[in-house]
């Protein structure tokens, strides 16, 4: 548990620069619920973090602006009744939120037209649904 974290091939988060903070989980837990400090707040200061590489420090910073708080990141789990399996949860929550925010973004979209043989059903089924709806008129119009 005291290694770091694996985002990448090439980017691995030391253990130093994560911090965890135990509380009290909700869930269940029995008769030791009000005394073990089961849930897991797992830290990471994104924006000054020395070990992401400068090119995907944009990119995430980018991404994840909406879950910052002052550049850092924050995952709390709490599902598990154990802390450490709550502290592993975390973990790879925080890696693969990470890795889906340096990911590459995905290629443009080349738009398409519709073949001529697909705009020819579109008005043949058009058709045939306007005939449909007029064989149903009552007032023989």
């Amino acid at each position: 548990m005291d290694d770091g974290v694996r985002v990448t091939d090439g980017w691995v988060v030391p253990a130093a620069e994560l911090r965890e903070r135990f509380s009290r989980s909700s869930g269940p837990g029995g008769q030791g619920v009000n005394t073990a400090d089961s849930r897991v707040e797992l830290s990471f200061d994104l924006a000054g973090s020395a070990s992401v590489p400068e090119s995907l420090r944009a990119r995430a910073l980018d991404r994840l602006a909406g879950r910052l708080v002052d550049g850092v990141l924050t995952i709390a789990a709490s599902e598990h009744r154990a802390q450490l399996a709550n502290r592993e949860a975390a973990r790879e929550r925080l890696a693969a939120l990470l890795r889906e925010a340096v990911a590459p973004p995905p290629p443009p979209r080349r738009p398409t037209r519709p073949s001529r043989g697909a705009k020819e059903r579109r008005l043949a089924d058009k058709k045939r649904q306007s005939q449909r709806k007029r064989d149903r008129r009552v007032d023989g119009d």
